[in-house]
């Protein structure tokens, strides 16, 4: 039995290639923020293994707290991404597509915020 082949097969496929660079996105900010979390234990670790702790540990906590927000904003990236790549599958099948210019706004103000957040960080600690 032969598949039909959807007049839209290209939205279709340009539509997935958009949620696996979302995918991507996602994972690269999921692992930037557990290599965070893992580097501020292995500092501590150091610290308190030192003898007589000489070894400075000037940390004050936040890299820890820094890791786990980058985390949670991948795992929201790749929902709303998901959902999004449902909506607009659903509307390129009915020839009705209309970009999501919400999602995109939330996305990019969640963004700008957790750059802001790791800036300040990243100048507190110079």
């Amino acid at each position: 039995m032969d598949k039909k082949v959807s007049n839209n097969t290209g939205d279709h496929l340009a539509n997935e290639r958009t949620f696996l660079a979302w995918v991507r996105t996602a994972i690269a900010m999921m692992g930037f923020g557990f290599i965070l979390v893992k580097f501020s234990i292995f500092l501590k670790q150091i610290f308190l293994a030192s003898e007589n702790h000489l070894l400075s540990h000037v940390q004050n906590g936040q890299s820890g707290l820094t890791g786990v927000l980058l985390v949670g904003a991948g795992v929201v990236v790749l929902i709303l991404s998901y959902i999004n790549y449902l909506r607009i599958k659903k509307q390129i099948n009915s020839n009705s597509y209309v970009g999501n210019n919400i999602m995109l706004l939330i996305l990019a103000v969640m963004l700008i915020s957790l750059s802001i957040f790791l800036i300040y960080y990243l100048i507190g600690n110079l």
